[in-house]
């Protein structure tokens, strides 16, 4: 079976996928995979299908993106496994745990949500519309990022970090970028939280307007024992734009429940 290109990253017997979100790739973790490494953790970043040197998939879809992530599991062997999701990861590694609870032993869910409801909505047709636009205009993935990360960002951000997703954002295939959006609009699995029997941690930016920090912590509520963070003045890719403060708070879950 043949399993997505990934980046691993130290020893250990919890393997941590780290799951980047649509405007990605496994550069996404490039300040985080190293300290997570160094704690003890075996860290294991992919490029989602479509994505870096990861072919794309015949069709893509959620479920055939959770085929991909457990080929990948499968493949790592680990004894333990924690997905961490950011954005479409997160609703990545929730289909996971709800087609294959069995393969998921925790759970950080990161900027993200439960539900992008029907894909036949008119909500989410405008979205995809005004997502393809600057792709429709002509302006390419670079214009799309030069667009679309810097409302992704606090205001006072660093310029070099803005810089940075922005640069990871243009090198996306047009078409894997239309693909996976394209598939997240179905994306519901809001019922399959109460099944949740994992430890769990739901993160949030305080400044994320794409997840907002009161849809990231319902999730939360609806998660059984689930734990909620809110990191304060930073927007939707606080792994990028605040690296320690969200490294210190992915830590201080992981060691609490998964190092002897």
């Amino acid at each position: 079976m043949t399993h997505p290109a990934y980046l691993e990253q130290g020893e250990g017997d919890t393997a941590v996928f780290l799951l980047h979100g649509v405007g990605g790739g496994k550069e996404a973790w490039a300040h985080n995979q190293p300290v997570l490494a160094s704690q003890g953790f075996r860290t294991v970043a992919w490029d989602m299908p479509g994505y870096g040197a990861s072919p794309a998939l015949a069709s893509c879809s959620n479920a055939a993106l959770a085929g991909a992530l457990k080929n990948l599991i499968d493949h790592i062997g680990a004894t333990r496994n924690v997905l961490l999701g950011h954005s479409m990861g997160g609703m990545i590694a929730q289909e996971l745990a709800a087609l294959h609870p069995a393969l998921v032993h925790g759970l950080i869910l990161y900027s993200t949500s439960p539900a992008f409801g029907k894909s036949d909505g008119t909500w989410q047709q405008q979205f995809l519309q005004s997502r393809f636009a600057p792709l429709d205009q002509g302006l390419g993935m670079a214009g799309l990022a030069g667009q679309l990360v810097p409302t992704m960002f606090a205001p006072d951000a660093e310029p070099a970090r803005i810089a940075e997703a922005t640069a990871l954002m243009a090198r996306v295939p047009a078409e894997s970028y239309r693909a996976a959006l394209s598939a997240i609009v179905s994306f519901n699995r809001l019922a399959a939280l109460g099944d949740i029997a994992v430890p769990t941690l739901c993160l949030a930016g305080e400044l994320d307007l794409n997840a907002p920090p009161a849809v990231v912590e319902k999730m939360a509520g609806r998660i059984p024992a689930a734990a909620y963070a809110c990191l304060p003045q930073v927007g939707h890719i606080a792994n990028l734009e605040q690296p320690a403060l969200f490294n210190q708070a992915v830590l201080t879950f992981l060691k609490q429940h998964f190092l002897p």
